[in-house]
């Protein structure tokens, strides 16, 4: 399990290919340095240890995924960085 972080600073964590809420939620996968929601839905590029959401990748799409919920993140938040994009629209 690695962790990772919006542009915000709000903890995600990746166990594998599946990328999972501070809550332990299961938000989506993992491909390609995207992110895709459950149904396959773009939702975020990977930039270095971040996620940030951008427009212009925004009609990517993948096949629908699921997986289980992980434990709860035990991890801190940082702070938001000024990177290119939006905070994706994960929700906690």
């Amino acid at each position: 399990m690695s962790d990772l972080y919006t542009r915000s600073g709000r903890l995600l964590q990746r166990v594998g290919d599946n990328l999972h809420s501070r809550a332990g939620r299961y938000l989506g996968q993992v491909s390609d340095n995207k992110v895709y929601d459950p149904e396959g839905r773009y939702c975020g590029t990977l930039v270095g240890d971040r996620v940030v959401y951008r427009t212009v990748d925004s009609s990517d799409r993948k096949s629908a995924s699921a997986a289980v919920d992980c434990p709860k993140g035990t991890g801190v938040n940082r702070h938001g960085m000024n990177l290119w994009g939006l905070e994706p629209p994960f929700t906690d």
